[in-house]
């Protein structure tokens, strides 16, 4: 009883020394093969072509190093203890045919501005973590799709498919892979170059507000806000700090995207000359979804064994001591960072189910970033056919996240958002008001329903400042018990 009840305590202090991923008891890159994959993997007609495919991969450099996945490990166990918050978001999938510098630089400003709100508002660092350069594959329900008596194979994203429906491009081609490797890598050279290159300078804050977000109320507040940043960037730069300085001129950004096709993560999972580890190479974070999460699955099966910081996302179809196992199991050492929760399950269900999640966690012993998804659980189809979601529902999600947190004396670690920096109309409500009618006016997603930048904004600011009320709060508490 000692035992047991001294190692809970060295789990709560993440003092359990982490082991070799690689040298956990019968795995091996390709030891996924032999689980059932809950038919998320597609068939593909030419196995041939599939491994020539794979071999290539296998042989291109990575896409990302393991170095930069360690530091993001080491920013989001600042997220499980309070100290950090995560900003995730991008788009539901990414395409080909959409892909261009514009795009990836208006999600990414988007991005750099949410952090500012979130970080001068809330006074806390923000971590930013895209769903970008990967993010090309799709779960599905249901392998085919009918319409008008025509049945063919379900659309999984452009990695594997096309969402046209005819026969050749519903067919699953290997050569998409090599391509997404390829868009991936042109996307992470543009984000690193914005990150490093000077465009995210904090002196060019108000330049980084988007064009249509101008005369508008979330841009408005932001150019108030950016404001505030310059004169605090002035204070500081009084007191000593250059303009040069590397927290002035540069942001940390990093990739993510769910762990679905599992060739592709297989080909480019590599040994880590430093530490000897298995990372995965072709993100920095990954996660696994709803659909993938089974305890005995080969998701589970491949994400236990590489080195990255891993994601859960959560509904309210799991049980608390379901979800304790598949901690144990992507976590077995209870690595601070190592694994973020991704809760998605309405506001409804928040309320009523995550303190039971999180209480067990907690007795458990185990250190876990929590982090609200509120898109997935409130997806509902307007009367013209199309997907959206309501703003007030996601609010309402967000909303019940942070109460149960703070009912239950947890630490609300971040958010994880489908959205974009286009001018899109695909999610209603809003201040800046979206319709019903409004929908298929710029109706551009070719998956789930994404915010647009002012919906956007307006989640960071309300965000901002519950993180502003919870510092509040600790900071009262201190004097108190000073003064006591």
């Amino acid at each position: 009883m000692t035992r047991k009840w001294n190692m809970r305590r060295r789990r709560r202090r993440g003092m359990v020394r982490a082991k070799s991923s690689s040298s956990e008891k019968g795995w091996e890159p390709g030891s996924w093969r032999a689980r059932p994959a809950s038919r998320q993997i597609p068939e593909y007609p030419d196995a041939a072509a599939l491994g020539e495919a794979e071999r290539a991969l296998a042989s291109f450099p990575p896409l990302v190093f393991a170095g930069e996945a360690r530091k993001l490990e080491e920013r989001l166990g600042d997220a499980a203890m309070g100290r950090t918050f995560l900003l995730q978001g991008g788009d539901c999938a990414e395409s080909f045919r959409e892909f261009g510098a514009d795009n990836i630089r208006d999600t990414f400003r988007l991005m750099l501005q949410m952090a500012v709100v979130l970080t001068f508002g809330g006074q806390m660092p923000t971590i930013k973590v895209g769903r970008m350069a990967g993010q090309f594959a799709k779960p599905r329900s249901n392998p085919t799709e009918t319409i008008d008596g025509v049945t063919l194979p379900s659309y999984r994203g452009d990695i594997i498919n096309s969402d046209a429906f005819d026969e050749k491009s519903r067919t699953p081609d290997p050569e998409r892979l090599i391509r997404a490797y390829s868009q991936s890598a042109s996307t992470l050279n543009l984000l690193r170059g914005f990150a490093h290159g000077g465009y995210a300078d904090l002196q060019r804050v108000t330049q980084w507000n988007l064009d249509f977000l101008r005369d508008s109320t979330q841009g408005d507040r932001y150019v108030e806000l950016s404001q505030r940043v310059h004169d605090a960037i002035g204070f500081m730069v009084a007191a000593g700090l250059t303009p040069q300085h590397p927290i002035m001129t540069t942001a940390e950004f990093w990739t993510s995207h769910e762990c679905l096709h599992l060739p592709y993560e297989q080909a480019l999972t590599r040994v880590d000359s430093i530490s000897g580890l298995y990372y995965d190479c072709s993100a920095h974070m990954l996660w696994v979804g709803e659909r993938t999460r089974q305890l005995d699955g080969a998701h589970v099966e491949f994400l236990r064994g590489i080195s990255n910081p891993l994601g859960v996302k959560v509904s309210d179809k799991l049980e608390p001591s379901e979800l304790v196992k598949l901690c144990e199991i992507l976590n077995p050492h209870n690595k601070p960072g190592r694994l973020t929760i991704i809760t998605r399950m309405g506001a409804e269900n928040m309320r009523v189910k995550l303190p039971h999640m999180i209480r067990a966690v907690r007795q458990a012993g185990l250190i876990v970033t929590w982090v609200s998804d509120p898109m997935h659980g409130n997806t509902i189809s307007a009367p013209c056919g199309l997907k959206t979601r309501s703003f007030d529902a996601i609010r309402c999600e967000l909303r019940a996240f942070f109460d149960v947190h703070e009912q239950e004396g947890s630490h609300p670690g971040g958010i994880h958002l489908e959205m974009t920096g286009q001018n899109v109309t695909e999610c209603i409500g809003g201040s800046k008001t979206v319709t019903l009618d409004d929908l298929s006016s710029r109706y551009r997603t070719h998956c789930d329903p994404r915010l647009n930048a002012s919906q956007s904004l307006e989640l960071a600011f309300a965000i901002a400042e519950r993180l502003r009320k919870k510092r509040d709060r600790a900071w009262n508490r201190l004097v108190y018990r000073a003064v006591a």
